[in-house]
């Protein structure tokens, strides 16, 4: 029975890790994940989803501070893996973890390589406005997702998507990718690939202020950033409030070719939406919430908080 190793973090990891631990031709060792951190408003010390994912179904988790670690290197060297699975780590893996078990290490990669190396595939694929995207298991080598192609799945991207629901889908079609991949590969009837030298690009790490939306940009240029960044960072604004100056995050909004003003100016405020003037059509906010408040759609936010035609939204 093989025997296998799984590295992971984020939630994206976990439907793999499920995978793994019901499937019966394959024995899984334990998991190595990063270490816990502070969560939440309160800052408690939270176990990553993929440690509390490992802990339900009784298996060893393992926490280096580093991967590298020459002590965790040993200890993992003393599990005899035969197979590595990494899927949302975090960390970049030395050559030497890469080259302890007899298979090497693959990767689940939620993009369609060599597009999209790097952090953040999922909202990139949806900022740029893909069409589709998918997943890629690959064999890892020291390169940042550079190593050799063994299988591909792909998936639309739907106009309802954001990065959430995308995010879900492609960790479901990752797990089942990865379940139909190893006994294959394994038994050497797939043959990693190199990557095309072709079409390469970088999905650089999100930060908070990547949501802040600038209204000289065209409607969809934004309506694809609030897809992408949700739910996190969150795309948002602000909106003047009295003297003060009020951020206003924006959940849901559709496209309104019909209508055009000066960017940033709000167009018309009632039940069907906000319509917000951009550098190249208008924007519908179909869901909003309000600094400290709750999510709300359009017309229960107005009701609280009414938003004036002409007013100034950035």
């Amino acid at each position: 029975m093989l025997k296998v190793v799984f590295m992971g973090t984020a939630e994206l990891a976990c439907a793999s890790l499920r995978a793994l631990s019901s499937a019966t031709d394959l024995q899984l060792l334990g998991v190595v994940s990063q270490p816990d951190k502070p969560r939440g408003r309160d800052l408690q010390i939270q176990p990553t989803p993929v440690k509390a994912a490992a802990l339900a179904v009784g298996l060893s988790v393992w926490q280096p501070a580093r991967a590298r670690d020459p002590a965790f290197l040993e200890q993992l060297r003393g599990q005899h893996p035969e197979l590595i699975v990494v899927a949302a780590y975090g960390q970049i893996l030395p050559q030497g973890l890469l080259d302890l078990p007899r298979f090497g290490c693959l990767n689940v990669h939620t993009s369609l390589l060599p597009k999209y190396r790097g952090a953040a595939p999922i909202q990139c694929a949806i900022l740029n406005g893909d069409s589709e995207t998918g997943v890629t298991i690959m064999k890892m080598d020291a390169g940042l997702d550079t190593g050799p192609i063994l299988t591909q799945v792909r998936t639309p991207i739907e106009e309802l998507d954001n990065a959430q629901t995308l995010h879900d889908r492609l960790a479901d079609l990752g797990a089942t990718l990865l379940i139909q991949t190893i006994p294959e590969y394994v038994a050497g009837r797939i043959q990693p690939r190199p990557q095309p030298a072709e079409g390469a690009s970088y999905a650089p790490k999100i930060s908070k202020e990547d949501g802040r939306l600038d209204w000289q940009l065209p409607a969809r240029v934004l309506w694809n950033r609030i897809r992408a960044f949700t739910p996190w960072p969150g795309a948002f604004t602000t909106h003047q409030d009295g003297d003060k100056h009020k951020l206003l995050k924006v959940w849901v909004a559709e496209v309104d070719e019909r209508e055009s003003g000066i960017p940033g100016t709000v167009l018309r405020a009632d039940r069907n939406g906000v319509l917000v003037a951009c550098g190249r059509q208008a924007l519908s906010l179909k869901e909003l919430q309000r600094e400290g408040g709750r999510r709300l759609e359009a017309g229960a936010f107005l009701s609280g908080h009414p938003i004036q035609p002409g007013a100034r939204l950035g």
